[in-house]
């Protein structure tokens, strides 16, 4: 049972993971009918950037103020980079779906080379503070503190992009954009200022997710972003294109098979039912879980 206890909730922080990015992406394409493959960039940029900021403060502030200043600056630079992608390159592309590909994979492509090049293939550490890498005691499992947060981190942002997209009045302006742009215009509402808040949320968000996978697996690499960027995209997949409570509900359902296959199972059985769930849900319901029929 104890193990069963750990299993699971290393299910849930690996959903909160999942949750993170997908979200972005689901908030994105649901919003704004852009494909963007460049997702994982901004994780990659907000996790070297906290890591560069750590690095640098190490020693100098206790290592709690460390983790906070370094998680603010890699979230500023993983925003900033995701406006300034939207505001000079996929502006010029909404409605061409072929050329958001060809410039999102283009950019993931570049920005991993780059930071491979600059920061090297091995693993980084991450310095988290002291009472992340210790237990907290779950029903008599032992379970790591940086799963615990991860988790919370997690179920926060849903409930914020929820009450962001149904209570505030830049969510219902987005929403509105989104199906009738023209008729909003015309109302005198600026909506591409709108679409740039929802590249920079999700640009944030993004972010958010490589800072904490730091704190989750201890270290980061180039490659970790594409790698979550992967099972992020079989979420939105699952959950529904543009359904924020439908990838929170596909990232459960994906963390948790993945830990309870790949331990009672053999290894690598996680990822292959995952696929086959994808499949599943592809023949039975295309439009996803909670997603809306074309």
């Amino acid at each position: 049972m104890t193990t069963f206890l750990l299993l699971t909730v290393t299910g849930l922080g690996l959903a909160g993971l999942y949750f993170l990015v997908a979200s972005g992406l689901s908030l994105i394409y649901g919003l704004m009918d852009v494909l963007n493959f460049a997702h994982a960039a901004f994780l990659t940029v907000g996790a070297y950037a906290s890591w560069l900021v750590g690095t640098e403060l190490t020693g100098v502030l206790p290592v709690g103020v460390v983790f906070v200043v370094a998680l603010l600056a890699g979230l500023v630079v993983g925003t900033l980079v995701a406006v300034l992608m939207e505001l000079g390159l996929v502006r010029r592309l909404y409605g061409d779906h072929v050329g958001q590909v060809l410039l999102t994979v283009g950019l993931l492509l570049a920005v991993t080379a780059l930071a491979r090049a600059v920061f090297g293939s091995d693993p980084v550490r991450v310095v988290v503070p002291d009472w992340m890498n210790e237990v907290t005691r779950i029903g008599g499992a032992a379970v790591p503190n940086s799963r615990l947060v991860v988790i919370v981190t997690a179920a926060l942002v849903f409930a914020g992009l929820m009450f962001f997209l149904r209570r505030t009045r830049y969510g219902l302006v987005i929403r509105a954009g989104v199906e009738n742009r023209d008729m909003v215009s015309a109302l005198g509402i600026d909506v591409g200022r709108a679409f740039t808040l929802v590249f920079a949320i999700g640009g944030a968000l993004a972010s958010l997710a490589g800072i904490l996978t730091g704190a989750f697996f201890g270290t980061i690499t180039a490659e970790q972003g594409t790698s979550l960027l992967i099972f992020a995209f079989i979420v939105v997949i699952i959950g529904g294109l543009g359904s924020i409570p439908g990838s929170a509900l596909a990232a459960l359902a994906v963390g948790l098979l993945q830990q309870y296959a790949n331990y009672y199972g053999a290894v690598g059985m996680g990822d292959l039912i995952v696929v086959a769930m994808l499949a599943v849900v592809l023949l039975v319901r295309p439009q996803g879980l909670l997603g809306r029929v074309a």
